[in-house]
């Protein structure tokens, strides 16, 4: 049975592993979070399989690896190059950049299309505090070889955090610039790790385009309300231009224009990063050659109606473990 184009167009988040080196202060406790155990994370093969009946059901517009951190799992060109394969329109990379120098090219030659690197910091010794053990060069070397490599747009992501790096607006703009890069600026979300810290480390999009414009011009670019990331073109005073972002979850929420689902890597069907609802379909991408289409087209509409439309984020799972 086909059922293509009965469902609106997916933007589709796969979680390869809920493995990461660093530990983020809004994402994972020092310590670290309970690791699943190996046979329980999907397989190069079960994560294609998942691609290939969702594509069945729906017409798929990008698919976006995400972790953990998704370059700590072996042999990850490998699973770009069965999505391109599979005939999927772009393949899109979120890391925190830490090894991303050494792989950029061989991800490049399998097929992936582009990557979005957390930079929290220009300050190494405010990158430590908030990554909690990165090391910043290593992600500065991993932006340089992504654009040398040819994986573009390069988008930048940057959590804004009161007290940490909010005064650094400005200048991880003009880096953006100097770069080349798309700059994101990202709201915390009270999930996780960051929901007690939420009150004092929150700081709103409409707070820091106040910030920007004491040195910028700005101005709005056309949003077509489905995207996560409100943009804005921005010049500096020497006429130079970059187009920037703010993903506003908190202040502005872009839930009900949101096409967007996650796959953790235990194969847990995620419609919304604030709500607890989850659909495992694990099960039945392991069961051999079955045709369960039908299945999985009941548990993508399932997932797509459970998008938080209003009140407040309820959320137990860290981001990492949801693959954010």
């Amino acid at each position: 049975m086909t059922l293509a184009w009965e469902l609106p167009p997916l933007s589709l988040r796969i979680s390869v592993t809920d493995r990461c080196g660093l530990r983020c202060a809004y994402c994972m406790p020092p310590q670290g979070v309970p690791l699943l155990d190996r046979d329980a994370v999907l397989t190069f093969k079960e994560i294609a399989r998942f691609v290939r009946l969702a594509g069945r059901c729906s017409q798929i517009s990008q698919v976006r690896i995400t972790g953990g951190e998704p370059l700590v799992r072996p042999e990850l060109e490998v699973l770009i190059g069965m999505l391109r394969r599979a005939g999927v329109p772009e393949i899109a990379l979120t890391t925190n950049g830490q090894q991303l120098a050494q792989k950029a090219t061989a991800l490049k030659q399998a097929g992936l299309d582009r990557v979005n690197i957390s930079l929290d910091s220009l300050k190494p010794e405010v990158f430590v505090r908030i990554t909690r053990g990165g090391i910043l060069h290593k992600t500065l070397e991993g932006i340089r070889a992504a654009r040398q490599a040819g994986l573009a747009p390069i988008k930048l992501n940057t959590v804004v955090l009161r007290g940490l790096n909010d005064q650094e607006a400005p200048e991880l703009v003009r880096f953006s610039m100097e770069q080349g890069c798309e700059l994101r600026f990202l709201e915390l979300m009270p999930v996780g790790e960051a929901a007690a810290d939420f009150g004092s480390w929150f700081v709103s999009s409409g707070e820091t385009r106040a910030r920007l414009r004491q040195q910028f011009r700005l101005a709005p670019l056309p949003y077509d309300g489905h995207g996560t990331s409100r943009n804005w073109r921005v010049w500096d005073e020497d006429g130079r231009s970059a187009q920037i972002g703010f993903v506003s979850p908190h202040s502005e929420p872009f839930c009900s224009g949101c096409l967007r689902l996650r796959l953790t890597a235990a194969g847990m069907l995620i419609g919304c990063l604030a709500r607890p609802q989850g659909i495992p379909i694990a099960g039945f991408l392991r069961d051999g050659d079955g045709e369960r289409q039908q299945e999985l087209y009941v548990a993508l509409q399932t997932a797509l109606g459970a998008k938080r439309r209003s009140g407040d984020f309820a959320q137990p799972l860290r981001m990492v473990q949801i693959g954010g």
